[in-house]
């Protein structure tokens, strides 16, 4: 059912009980909100109501103020979650909560029936392929990881997105892993990273004991900044420093800008590790997203595009480095009759089970690409007259899958209005998400180096933070402050349920509540 502007279901107590019959059958929300000429909540009215005020005698021209005194009503505050608001109506046996802000005034109402219909941020959207193919595997009794499903998957993913060679990993994190160690990532090496990312793509760096250096977003596709990245290879080289990699974050399925940083990394001799965990199907000037880097990975964990519950996949155009990746994730068993090691490997490969459900889910990709551009194209045009705010674009010769629907809130009070807006979605039931917190202000990992993407007002070459995230003064610049663009996008960003399988019924269910949601977060925060 279409939520209502809440104006439509409030009455002044000089309305008359006929007024409130006629409104609830136009309403058919069960509910009204007597409020006085301030929008203070005095009582709520239900056809049971009406209909014990009818028995009574009570004609239908007397005033709502006539009605029986009742109880104070039931209500929360805009702080209130979604589990208050549940907890309330099960003690209390009722099935509508006004929601009301510190001056006593109603700004909302929720309802059991929402509470009831989660829309989810992108669940799983699985078909009849997938079945028959983990049929298959059950049949042939191949459960255990590797198999011909395996086999299958690794060579219909690599013609899929361009490369020669593919390994099936258990999940994308493990890919990355096996990637920078394929790449000679190890203690003491520097390694650059986008910042702007989920902290899967930094870990790895971590775990294999070298040093991430993070760069900066760029303001358009909200990818890495060839400005700022330019500007950390300068940087580390004035030092005697070649970083050892480059892990080149592809987010919300759009490809970084790669005609700019690909050349600049090979300039300065750094193998390109591309993290498209993100951005199966997109493109970049008809390109496939992961057939850039020297390798590149992608997920299919249980929220992306395409998934198998949980797996990843490292992919390549270098045989050995590929034939050596799926040595590793195999314990790097040496080819003996017995068990044979003299380096050490790791767990990491793919069931052939999993495997059989990421080859039906790749037959469909297309599909699940168009729906999600759809359910985007729906959100642009239903949301493109909010001020304040902006779409993650599309730069021209991108395509992106629209994995996830991104906009960024503008303004001082950006922050503010996103948590009240994350809020308000929540308490009706949707999920949402902020955009991902860049790595450089985790406490994981402060005082790693960061590079800004340019200086506020200043349109000549970037300026570059030298200064630890986590503080201190050592190596600060003197000039303008630097523009972080990834730090404003956190700030003020929000990702919608952007699923493949979303109804449309579910789809204008989001719009209305995001045109809800921000014009109380507005009021809110003035």
């Amino acid at each position: 059912m279409p939520h209502l502007p809440l104006a439509q279901l409030c009455l002044p107590p000089t309305a008359t009980l006929h007024d409130a019959l006629a409104r609830l059958d136009a309403t058919a929300q069960g509910i009204l909100l007597v409020t006085d000429d301030q929008g203070r909540l005095l009582r709520t009215v239900t056809d049971g109501d009406l209909r014990r005020a009818a028995l009574a005698g009570t004609p239908s021209t007397a005033p709502l103020s006539a009605l029986p005194t009742a109880h104070a009503p039931h209500t929360v505050s805009l702080q209130a979650s979604q589990r208050d608001v549940l907890a309330l109506m099960d003690v209390q046996r009722i099935d509508h909560v006004p929601v009301v802000d510190a001056g006593g005034r109603a700004v909302d109402l929720v309802t059991r029936r929402e509470l009831s219909q989660r829309v989810y941020l992108s669940s799983p959207h699985l078909g009849d392929d997938e079945v028959a193919l983990v049929q298959e595997a059950f049949t042939s009794n191949w459960i255990a990881p590797l198999g011909p499903h395996v086999d299958a998957f690794e060579r219909e993913l690599a013609a899929r997105v361009g490369v020669q060679h593919a390994a099936a990993t258990s999940s994308g994190t493990a890919a990355l892993h096996l990637g920078l160690r394929l790449l000679g990532v190890g203690p003491g090496d520097v390694v650059l990273c986008s910042s702007l990312t989920f902290v899967a793509s930094a870990n790895p760096i971590r775990q294999l004991g070298a040093t991430p250096v993070f760069i900066d977003s760029e303001p358009q596709s909200w990818n890495l900044s060839p400005q700022a990245l330019a500007a950390a290879l300068e940087a580390l080289r004035a030092e005697g420093i070649t970083p050892k990699a480059a892990v080149v974050v592809n987010l919300y399925g759009q490809s970084a800008e790669m005609d700019a940083i690909a050349p600049l990394l090979e300039r300065f001799g750094v193998p390109m590790l591309e993290d498209a965990a993100e951005s199966l199907g997109a493109t970049y000037r008809g390109r496939p997203s992961g057939s850039f880097g020297k390798l590149a990975v992608f997920s299919f964990n249980g929220n992306k595009i395409i998934t198998t519950s949980g797996g990843g996949m490292l992919v390549g155009n270098d045989a050995a480095l590929i034939e050596h990746a799926r040595k590793l994730s195999t314990q790097a068993r040496e080819p003996a009759r017995h068990y044979e090691h003299i380096e050490d490997g790791y767990n990491y490969r793919l069931s052939n089970v999993l495997a059989g459900i990421g080859r039906g889910q790749l037959r469909v990709l297309d599909h699940r690409v168009q729906s999600r551009r759809e359910v985007f194209a729906q959100y642009r045009d239903a949301l493109g007259a909010v001020p304040g705010l902006r779409w993650m674009a599309e730069p021209e010769g991108h395509r992106s899958t629209r994995w996830l629907s991104a906009f960024v809130l503008e303004g001082d009070d950006a922050q503010a209005r996103r948590d009240a807006l994350l809020d308000f979605l929540e308490r009706h039931n949707v999920e949402a998400r902020p955009v991902w917190k860049p790595m450089h202000l985790q406490p994981l990992y402060a005082g790693c180096r960061y590079f800004a993407h340019a200086a506020q007002g200043n349109d000549g070459p970037p300026q570059v933070s030298l200064t630890p995230s986590g503080g201190g003064s050592a190596g600060r610049p003197s000039g303008p402050i630097p523009h972080d663009v990834s730090r404003a996008l956190f700030e003020g960003g929000v990702c919608l349920p952007s699923g493949s399988n979303m109804s449309a019924a579910q789809r204008a269910r989001v719009c209305e509540l995001v045109t809800r949601g921000l014009g109380l977060a507005v009021r809110s925060a003035a």
